[in-house]
C-alpha cells in the first residue's frame, strides 16, 4: 500500500455539558493512505463525525481534544488554533456535508457558490473561474451546466445538490476529502449514482477519501479497509473484504445481521438495547451489556487489539486464546455465505 498522508493517534475528544464531561472520542488511532477510501462506521452517537470534525478543526466551542496527535504533512493538526488551518480547511482536505441543502446557501445562484468556493482556495484567478466552475459541474454529472449555473439550490433535486456540494468540495483540488453520510438522505437510486461519482473521482484523482457513514450496505461499495466504531472507540478493522466475510467483534457481527439484503425472508434482527450513555462510559468492554456472547472479563477489564491478519484487528475478548469457541450468530453465517455467492457470481 502507498504512504501514509493522515496518522490518528490515540485521539480522545470530549464535550463540557451541564451534566458533566461526555467522552465522545476514546483513544482513536487509524492511518489514511493515498489513494483508498476508509470506511467509519457505526451508530449514531459512536464519535464517527466528531473523529473527522477534530481533523478539520470545526469543533463546536465546548469540545476540547484531551490528548491524541492528528498528523498530517509532519504537522500535528490536534494543536493547531483555528487560524492555523486557513491553508488546510477547503483546500488540501475539504468536507462534503450529509445534508446539500443546508451547505449550500438558498439565496445564491449555484453557479456563484461554486466560483466563489474556487476563488477563496486560491486555486483559480477570478477571470478563470467561471469555465472552472462549468467543468466541475460537468466533472460530477450536471446537464446543461451553462443554464444550471444560474439556477438557485431549489431547482435541484437532493442528488443533484448533492453533486454540487460535491464540486465544491472538489474545487481546490484536495488531498483528502471525507464524506459525512452523503447519501443518508437519498433514495437507494439516487444513492447508488453518488457512490459510483465518489469512486470515480477518487479513481481519477487519487484522492484519499474519508467515508462516514452507519449503513454497512454503503461502505460494501465504495471502502478499501473498514474501521468499526461503538461508544468513541475504534472496535475492529481491516480491509473490506475482512470485515464483511471474516468479522470478529460481536458488534460488528450485530451490524451485519442488522443489515437487509435482497435474499432476506426472516424477520430483521435489531440489536438489543441502547448505546451507553458517554458522561458515564461502562467500564469494560462498553458492548457488554448488549452482547449475548459477553465473557465475565469484558465487565471488568477493556479488550485489546488482537490479529487476526496482518491488516484485520478486532479488540474482543473472544479471540484471547483462553476465551470459549464462539462461532458468529446463524443469520450472520447464512448472510455471508450469501454475500460470497453474489460476488462469485458477478466475477
Amino acid at each position: 500500500m502507498s504512504d501514509k498522508i493522515l496518522q490518528v493517534k490515540n485521539l480522545c475528544v470530549s464535550f463540557s455539558s451541564y451534566a458533566g464531561k461526555v467522552q465522545a472520542v476514546r483513544d482513536v488511532s487509524f492511518d489514511l493512505y493515498r489513494g483508498e477510501t476508509l470506511s467509519i462506521v457505526g451508530e449514531s452517537g459512536s464519535g464517527k463525525s466528531v473523529t473527522t470534525k477534530a481533523v478539520l478543526g470545526i469543533l463546536s466551542g465546548n469540545a476540547t481534544i484531551e490528548s491524541g496527535e492528528i498528523l498530517y504533512n509532519g504537522a500535528d493538526l490536534a494543536k493547531f488554533q483555528d487560524k492555523d488551518f486557513a491553508d488546510i480547511r477547503g483546500k488540501k482536505i475539504s468536507l462534503v456535508f450529509q445534508d446539500p441543502l443546508s451547505a449550500l446557501n438558498p439565496i445564491m445562484k449555484i453557479g456563484k457558490q461554486i466560483v466563489e468556493a474556487l476563488v477563496l482556495s486560491g486555486s483559480t484567478p477570478k477571470g478563470e473561474a467561471k469555465e472552472k466552475a462549468l467543468d466541475l459541474m460537468r466533472r460530477v454529472g450536471i446537464p446543461q451546466p451553462e443554464i444550471r449555473f444560474n439556477q438557485y439550490p431549489f431547482q435541484f433535486s437532493g442528488g443533484m445538490r448533492q453533486r454540487i456540494v460535491i464540486a465544491i468540495a472538489l474545487a481546490s483540488d484536495p488531498e483528502i476529502l471525507i464524506c459525512d453520510e452523503p447519501t443518508t438522505a437519498l433514495d437507494v437510486t439516487i444513492q447508488a449514482q453518488i457512490l459510483e461519482l465518489i469512486n470515480e473521482i477518487k479513481e481519477r484523482s487519487s484522492l484519499s477519501i474519508i467515508f462516514i457513514t452507519h449503513d454497512l450496505g454503503v461502505v460494501a461499495n465504495v471502502a478499501d479497509r473498514v474501521a468499526v466504531m461503538y461508544a468513541g472507540r475504534i472496535v475492529e478493522y481491516g480491509r473490506s473484504e475482512e470485515i464483511f466475510y471474516n468479522p470478529k467483534n460481536p458488534y460488528t457481527w450485530a451490524l451485519l445481521s442488522s443489515m437487509p439484503d435482497l435474499d432476506t425472508k426472516e424477520q430483521l434482527f435489531s440489536i438489543p438495547g441502547t448505546p451507553p450513555n458517554m458522561l458515564y462510559p461502562p467500564p469494560g468492554d462498553a458492548f457488554h451489556e448488549r452482547n449475548q456472547y459477553a465473557l465475565k472479563i469484558d465487565q471488568r477489564e477493556a479488550p485489546p487489539f488482537f490479529r487476526v491478519s496482518d491488516t484485520h484487528y478486532a479488540a474482543t475478548w473472544l479471540l484471547d486464546p483462553r476465551a470459549p469457541k464462539v462461532d458468529p450468530p446463524p443469520i450472520l453465517t447464512e448472510r455471508i455465505a450469501r454475500m460470497k455467492r453474489r460476488a462469485e457470481d458477478v466475477r
